[in-house]
């Protein structure tokens, strides 16, 4: 079975790049029938903060994004001790004492030679003795995961293809701090062998961390789960953007997105696939393909995303915002305004306008004179759903008007506004006696 997994940390809330790759991973999951995993990364005591969980859960919820089961890492300290003693008592693990100040000054050292500044590997070259007795001075290492250097690094990634890695031009990873805290690397294996997880997707910005990880995962005994790295997202200027990282699905809830459209467009991007918002979670899910993703950036256009969020408003029914749009609107009042609607937030002000009260537009003498007319000719036809059809069949009978000339005047006084929803939808909202009392106004 495959098993995805989703582990962000609680440090913050979730933006627009962590939102894609939650949704690529349980696209993936259920495209093979799998399962869809989360995990809280939350090592970091200071910074994870349980506001943010809840953040997590809420946003994954909102975008339908069903977890099959949660796992927190602060939860699992005995695992990743058990694993760890396993590892030192193999030598894969090793204790080292040198400050960030040391260490930043042999980089810079091998730097100036012209060489890859990486670990040298110090540590391992002291004694049983000199260990015991830094440690019984009360002067704690911290740890390093021991590459083998024997053969290179190397994996079938699903959306990269062949990568290869030299482990000799790598540094020997810190895996544990001085305090007995756990850094990302190690703990992030362990969970994902103890929760079987069989994929692995997630951003370019973490090959050179798969290169380690799949040594980590060798090294404890264990298949290598299947790696998939997808391109970064951009933004329309064609470059990272900070910005970016402060678009969360708050904002966008803000801002009246729905989430069908959010999906919508993140499912696609980064694919050679058109993004179709008719598409929901399923539908997406059955056309899932690594091999869709291209190695380009990925870019993530606002105005794009406005065009698909009218989109899947255009076509979302009456019982799906009932609760969302103002006391009295019915479906019929709702398919009329749809419409011209980039988001349900809008709804109110089109509403507006059926109800009024409406400011008579400033027209021209004979436009006046035409919308008086107009009034005369309604109070004689009989009102229904075809009112609209009657009353300008009758005013070109009787004015010979046509086109603009003919339907602009009448906008304009029934509704304050050159556009909007279609007048045979919207008249016989506005009422007989509102209508009426609009044209006259006008005049």
């Amino acid at each position: 079975m495959t098993v995805t997994r989703f582990a962000p940390s609680p440090t913050g809330h979730l933006h627009v790049g962590n939102i894609r790759t939650a949704l690529h991973n349980y696209l993936l999951a259920r495209q093979a029938g799998g399962r869809f995993l989360l995990r809280i990364d939350d090592t970091d005591a200071a910074r994870s903060r349980e506001e943010y969980v809840e953040g997590i859960r809420a946003d994954l919820a909102w975008l339908g994004l069903q977890v099959d089961a949660e796992e927190r890492q602060s939860a699992r300290f005995a695992i990743y001790q058990d694993a760890f003693d396993r590892l030192e008592a193999a030598g894969r693990v090793y204790p080292c004492w040198e400050t960030p100040q040391e260490l930043d000054l042999r980089r810079k050292v091998l730097l100036g030679r012209g060489l890859p500044p990486i670990y040298d590997r110090a540590a391992l070259k002291l004694s049983a003795e000199e260990k015991a007795a830094r440690i019984a001075a009360g002067d704690l290492p911290h740890w390093r995961f021991l590459l083998d250097h024997d053969e290179p690094i190397a994996w079938e990634d699903g959306v990269r293809g062949t990568q290869k890695f030299d482990p000799a031009q790598m540094s020997d990873p810190v895996v544990r701090r001085a305090d007995g805290s756990w850094l990302y690397m190690l703990p992030s294996v362990i969970d994902d062998i103890a929760m079987g997880v069989t994929s692995i997707l997630r951003g370019e910005d973490h090959v050179s961390n798969t290169a380690t990880q799949v040594q980590m995962f060798t090294a404890l005994g264990t298949p290598v789960p299947n790696f998939a790295h997808e391109a970064l997202l951009v933004g329309t200027e064609g470059k990272l953007s900070k910005r970016l990282g402060s678009l969360g699905a708050a904002h966008f809830r803000e801002e009246g997105i729905e989430p069908q459209a959010l999906v919508a467009l993140l499912g696609r991007l980064g694919t050679s696939d058109p993004v179709d918002p008719a598409l929901g979670l399923e539908e997406l899910a059955a056309a899932f393909d690594l091999s869709r993703f291209g190695r380009a950036p990925a870019r993530f256009d606002d105005a794009e995303l406005e065009r698909v969020n009218a989109a899947v408003v255009h076509a979302l029914p009456y019982d799906a915002v009932e609760a969302r749009v103002p006391a009295g609107m019915d479906a019929a009042a709702w398919e009329a305004i749809r419409p011209n609607l980039v988001r349900v937030a809008e709804v109110q002000d089109w509403w507006t306008v059926v109800t009024g009260p409406v400011a008579a537009p400033d027209l021209p003498a004979e436009d006046r004179a035409y919308c008086l007319q107009a009034a005369e000719v309604l109070v004689g036809l009989e009102w229904g759903k075809g009112i609209w059809k009657a009353l300008t069949a009758a005013l070109k009978d009787a004015t010979g008007r046509k086109g603009k000339g003919l339907f602009l005047p009448l906008r304009q006084a029934l509704t304050g506004m050159e556009h909007g929803p279609d007048m045979a939808a919207l008249l016989p909202l506005i009422k007989r006696d509102a209508a009426l009392e609009r044209l006259r106004a006008v005049a």
